[in-house]
């Protein structure tokens, strides 16, 4: 499949995902709005009937006081009058009309005519049915006027005497407490509450026992007697400090779908890399195909036509033509099968079946020796091989063939890698801390851009991708020197200063005594 045709399936599924996403996430958002309007109205509406169930057990107290304080002085005054009546003598009949009638009927007569008892028009009504009947409705509509401008009277004099009172005086906060919370019940609210009660001008009269400040950011306000005078009215000032948990907890159900959904964007995430990624090996394949082809093709043609002139019986052969012959014929064996082995060893590394032949070694020496051994392939180029020995503690305990091939192929690569028509300059070091062994391989060659870095480790990776054979090799060789310092369980990194050099620095662990 192409890389194109990848690309576009990839960004339309990652945009179909994206915007399932993003529907679900605005999905929740618009019903924690709705939940939270559907809190707040069920709060306020809660707050208006507690606060009028307030007033209206103001307005019954002080009703019941009224109506207590009238019924005592109203005793009062029949035993002062029953206390009188005993000492005196018996008052002399008056007319028929008050003897007849009872002492109530007698003093709302005396008190306004037009409230003359029906009983009383009727004994003293002489006249047809229907002046009666008019008279009596006159009565009634008299009586009803003047008894309801009684009551609004009673009634604005305790109103106006209770706004008189202090705010504190004139709320039960224990009753408030009541009433919110059965209002909130009312109204599907059953989560913990705090409240406050300010005047209107915010000075604070009342705040309930267990008062916190957690939520207080959100709260909710409701004036307290809003008919009295603006001096006289209070505020109650109520938060909930687990709102958001409450809100929350009603779109809940709804965060699996979110992770469900999530996991799936991942996972196809996951599968296009991983699609590139195989691309990218089935690339490097075909490199190392080309490659190999044409590695082994250079010794199979130098032993065929050495093998062609050896057969030939036309050509005449001397010893030292023969014995030229068969030393091109094993050198070019010897090649081919290190090639051989270096993709077999790499195969047998990746399925975890290497045995290393591991004892103690002497860091410096080995170095020394392959800097003497290597001396002649650097001074080709026109260069020289520095050592630096400076580790004291430089025992190691390794493979000694696999760690001379983890040096050499390190060798290898900068002269590989070295600037055309330029002189090679290769700098080995070692030191040592308490706890490391370290050695440093500097050179002085193209060096290796940034973005390379990173995968100059991966098998079959070559910087010059392609068909290209002007730098030999298969893109093993780094990998086969990154999997033999982990089987030591060291440490290699490197560093590259493009058109200038790079340095490899591999630490091993020290051998304790």
């Amino acid at each position: 499949m192409k890389k194109k045709t990848i690309w576009t399936i990839a960004i339309i599924m990652g945009l179909s995902f994206l915007a399932l996403l993003l529907l679900q996430l605005n999905y929740i958002e618009e019903m924690a709005e709705m939940k939270k309007e559907q809190f707040d109205e069920s709060v306020n509406r809660a707050l208006y009937q507690a606060s009028r169930n307030m007033e209206l057990n103001e307005t019954l107290r002080f009703l019941e006081e009224d109506v207590n304080r009238n019924e005592l002085k109203t005793n009062k005054n029949d035993t002062i009058k029953q206390k009188g009546a005993t000492g005196t003598h018996q008052a002399p009949t008056g007319s028929n009309t008050t003897d007849t009638y009872t002492s109530f009927e007698s003093k709302l007569v005396r008190s306004d005519p037009s409230l003359t008892p029906k009983a009383l028009v009727l004994r003293s009504d002489s006249g047809s049915l229907s002046t009666t009947k008019k008279r009596m409705q006159e009565v009634v509509r008299n009586r009803y006027v003047y008894q309801k401008a009684m009551l609004e009277e009673v009634v604005y004099n305790i109103l106006y005497s209770a706004s008189d009172k202090p705010l504190k005086d004139r709320i039960n906060f224990k009753l408030l407490d009541q009433d919110l919370k059965a209002e909130m019940m009312n109204n599907g609210i059953s989560i913990p509450y705090h409240f406050s009660v300010l005047t209107q001008d915010g000075r604070e009269v009342y705040r309930c026992p267990d008062y916190v400040a957690d939520g207080e950011e959100t709260n909710y306000s409701q004036v307290l007697f809003r008919n009295d005078p603006p001096n006289r009215m209070g505020v109650v000032k109520i938060h909930f400090p687990d709102m958001d948990s409450y809100i929350f907890s009603s779109i809940r159900f709804m965060i699996p779908s979110i992770i469900f959904t999530f996991v799936l964007l991942v996972t196809f995430i996951f599968t296009i890399v991983v699609i590139f990624r195989q691309k990218r090996y089935s690339e490097i394949k075909n490199d190392f195909i080309n490659n190999m082809t044409h590695e082994l093709k250079t010794p199979i043609a130098s032993i065929s036509l050495a093998a062609q002139m050896m057969n030939d019986s036309g050509l005449t052969k001397s010893p030292k033509m023969v014995e030229h012959l068969g030393g091109v014929v094993n050198e070019e064996t010897k090649r081919l099968r290190f090639l051989v082995e270096k993709v077999l060893q790499m195969s047998m590394y990746d399925q975890k079946k290497a045995v290393l032949k591991k004892k103690e070694t002497d860091l410096n020496e080995m170095v020394e020796t392959i800097a003497n051994s290597f001396t002649l392939r650097v001074e080709h180029t026109g260069g020289k091989v520095y050592t630096e020995i400076e580790a004291i503690d430089s025992k190691m305990y390794v493979d000694e063939m696999h760690f001379q091939n983890v040096i050499f192929n390190l060798l290898d690569n900068a002269v590989k890698y070295a600037k055309p028509d330029q002189p090679l300059n290769v700098y080995l070091k070692t030191w040592n801390t308490n706890d490391h062994l370290y050695l440093t391989i500097r050179d002085t060659g193209q060096g290796i851009k940034k973005e390379n870095l990173k995968k100059i480790f991966d098998k079959f990776y070559r910087v010059h991708t392609g068909n290209r054979h002007d730098v030999k090799g298969f893109g093993l060789g780094l990998a086969y020197v990154k999997r033999m310092v982990d089987l030591h369980d060291g440490e290699i990194k490197v560093d590259s200063d493009y058109g200038k050099g790079t340095k490899f620095t591999i630490i091993l662990p020290v051998i304790l005594d």
